[in-house]
This record gives structure tokens, C-alpha cells and sequence, in this order.
């Protein structure tokens, strides 16, 4: 039995139980699912509602559907945050925003580090990117994706009290915690700085120690920057909801 379509709406309002689709969903409900009238659909806000409907009409630039049942999800009591430089290559951080938010990570921070080669970042693309991982793995809240921050933005004009746990992994040698001993027992909000390809500068990973970061390692291997923050993510999101 295949499960109920699922969608995204952000700005439609409800009326009377009744709300316009946007162009763009009303086009992919009508034309790329060719859903009839009467075919039941379900929608979220990416806020926590999640709404039961029958499409009323079968337009393919402004599709009308009925609400029949209202529901509001409470937020997750654990939150992770991974902030991570971006990358040169394009895809391989498109890659990770999907898979992360497909486990559940709360909120993402493309840095710019002292090592970070690619300064740019198409927002709304990363943005359609959350969407649709979002509706994939069928959850009702949608990641929260920043613009990017400098490393002495994040660690120095940022409130970092609201993390208790804060954690940074890195490659110098020195005493560290395994990732797997953390993601045990993980505090309320959590977040991990993973930086870029050539590895944060020690005068990065000094200032996040004077932050109160913990440094935790990810294990023997050397890991790519999209690996190494996708561990972190599978660690702590999947310990989280046990």
C-alpha cells in the first residue's frame, strides 16, 4: 500500500478548512502525480503541524484542497547542531545537508574557516535541499540551515550558552574523547565544528578550547569533511532517539 503524499507549505494560509496550494506544489500534485480530485494528501509547515486533505480541486497552478484533521508535533526534546566548513566541491556538502537532515539534525552552520577554499553558498538551494529530505524521510519539523559564519563569528559574536555540549573534532594529536563515549549519554543540545579538508589551524582549535569545546575524535581513519560530519550526525541523532 503506498503511503499518502506528503508536502511542504510555507506561506499558504488555511480559510474555512480550505487552503491554495502554491504553484509549484499545486504543479507537482496535478501534473508530475496527476492526483485526482478526491485523493487524499498530507502537509506540513516544517514547524511541528501536520495536516490531513483531500484535494478539492485539480488545478495545476493554484490546486484547492479541504482539510479534514489537524495535528501539532512537539518539537524534539535533543538537538543536534553540526556546524561545518563548506566545500570546494559543491556536491559532496549537498550530500551531507541531505542525509543530515534525513537523521533529524536540528540546525546547520556552513563555516568559512582560515583553510575553508570555497566562500560561496546558494542558500535557497540548500534550502530545497532540507525540503525535500524533509518530506522524504516524512518528519514534520525542517532543519534550520544558517547563512554562512566565519569561524570568529560563530566561536566569538555568537551566544554559545544556550549548547551545553559543545564538541570539536579535529586531527592534531593530543588527548581526545571518542565520539562514540559522548554520544552515549548526549546533553540537550549539542554541537559539533567540523572544519575544512586541510583540518581547523591551531589557532581555531585553541579558540574553540577557550570556548569550552571538548575535543572528541571520530575514529583512526581520515575522514573527508561531508564524512566526518555525517558520522557525527549518525552518532548523536540515532543515540538520541532511542
Amino acid at each position: 500500500m503506498m503511503s499518502i503524499p506528503f508536502f511542504y507549505i510555507e506561506n499558504e494560509a488555511v480559510t474555512d478548512q480550505i487552503l491554495t496550494l502554491s504553484e509549484d506544489t499545486s504543479r507537482h500534485v496535478v501534473q508530475v502525480l496527476r492526483m485526482q480530485e478526491g485523493d487524499m494528501l498530507q502537509l506540513t509547515d516544517g514547524k511541528g503541524m501536520l495536516l490531513k486533505a483531500v484535494l478539492q480541486t485539480a488545478h495545476k497552478k493554484h490546486a484547492v484542497v479541504s482539510i479534514l484533521e489537524t495535528a501539532h508535533q512537539s518539537p524534539p526534546e535533543q538537538e543536534v547542531i553540526i556546524a561545518v566548513s563548506l566545500l570546494k566541491n559543491t556536491a559532496r556538502i549537498e550530500w551531507f545537508l541531505e542525509k543530515a537532515v534525513e537523521l533529524g539534525v536540528r540546525k546547520i552552520i556552513p563555516l568559512l574557516c582560515a583553510r575553508t577554499e570555497k566562500m560561496q553558498f546558494r542558500h535557497d538551494r540548500a534550502k530545497q535541499i532540507a525540503i525535500s529530505a524533509m518530506l522524504q524521510s516524512r518528519q514534520c519539523f525542517l532543519t534550520e540551515i544558517t547563512a554562512p559564519l566565519t569561524y570568529e563569528e560563530l566561536l566569538l559574536k555568537t551566544d554559545l550558552t544556550v549548547y551545553p555540549q559543545k564538541l570539536i573534532a579535529h586531527c592534531l594529536p593530543e588527548e581526545k574523547t571518542t565520539i562514540m563515549q559522548v554520544a552515549v549519554n548526549p546533553f540537550s543540545k549539542v554541537m559539533m565544528l567540523i572544519g575544512p579538508e586541510g583540518d581547523f589551524t591551531k589557532q581555531e582549535i585553541s579558540l574553540a578550547l577557550e570556548k569550552d569545546f571538548k575535543p572528541v575524535s571520530l575514529g583512526e581513519n581520515r575522514l573527508r569533511t561531508e564524512t566526518a560530519a555525517l558520522t557525527a550526525a549518525v552518532m548523536f541523532c540515532v543515540q538520541m532517539k532511542r
